[in-house]
């Protein structure tokens, strides 16, 4: 995405150099703010489309910064940056980035995140799908999909919270008639439970209904 602002929480310590220099070496626009009280007090007049927490800098985990933003938008991606002494869930930030590491992979872990500049893309809860680019992205995994997984998905987002039967969802997606035998579908979610689940034998979004059908939660 062009001129994407970024949302960069940064300290002062020395020895974490500052990401703010090269991400606007590449185009990026870049607000400092030094403070997680400061960027969520800031956040919705910044309005920025993705925010990089450098706790390495701040001499913290970045947990609660990621929980006061995720507070305040639920939808803004968040990437943590910490030392490799910090351990935590890979679910507190979109993407977790261990120091050391150059400005060019911090640039590849941004793009993804960043709304793309086609109109396809499906944004419900912590689940991205780009359909133009057949891209999901879910908490801090990002995961290539088929067209079918795609139009799986796509069913799913548009019901989520709601039950969708078995028959019906092989029918929308297969386009077909015939619901004699459905076991490809739930080959097809197990797939699909890979790409958007941290763990895809304990699916926190993507739930079976026994007897029923699926349901996705966001």
């Amino acid at each position: 995405m062009k001129d994407a602002k970024i949302l960069l929480i940064e300290g002062r310590h020395t020895e974490v150099p500052s990401f703010a220099p090269d991400l606007q070496k590449k185009g990026f626009e870049v607000v400092i703010v030094q403070s997680g009280g400061e960027a969520a007090k800031r956040l919705e007049k910044i309005a920025p489309h993705l925010a990089v927490v450098n706790a390495a800098s701040l001499r913290s985990s970045g947990v609660r910064i990621c929980q006061s933003l995720r507070e305040k938008d639920s939808k803004l991606p968040i990437i943590l940056v910490i030392t490799s002494d910090v351990e935590v869930e890979k679910d507190v930030a979109d993407s977790v980035l261990v120091l050391p590491f150059t400005s060019q992979k911090l640039a590849n872990r941004i793009k993804p995140l960043l709304p793309s500049d086609g109109k396809n893309v499906i944004h419900v809860g912590p689940i991205r799908l780009d359909v133009e680019k057949r891209r999901v992205k879910c908490l801090s995994k990002s995961s290539k999909l088929t067209p079918r997984l795609i139009t799986l998905l796509r069913i799913l987002l548009d019901h989520h919270g709601e039950v969708v039967e078995r028959e019906s969802l092989f029918k929308r997606v297969w386009d077909t008639n015939y619901t004699g035998d459905t076991r490809t579908l739930d080959v097809h979610v197990s797939w699909l439970r890979r790409a958007i689940e941290i763990d895809p034998t304990n699916p926190r979004f993507l739930k079976t209904i026994r007897g029923v059908g699926y349901r996705l939660d966001v």
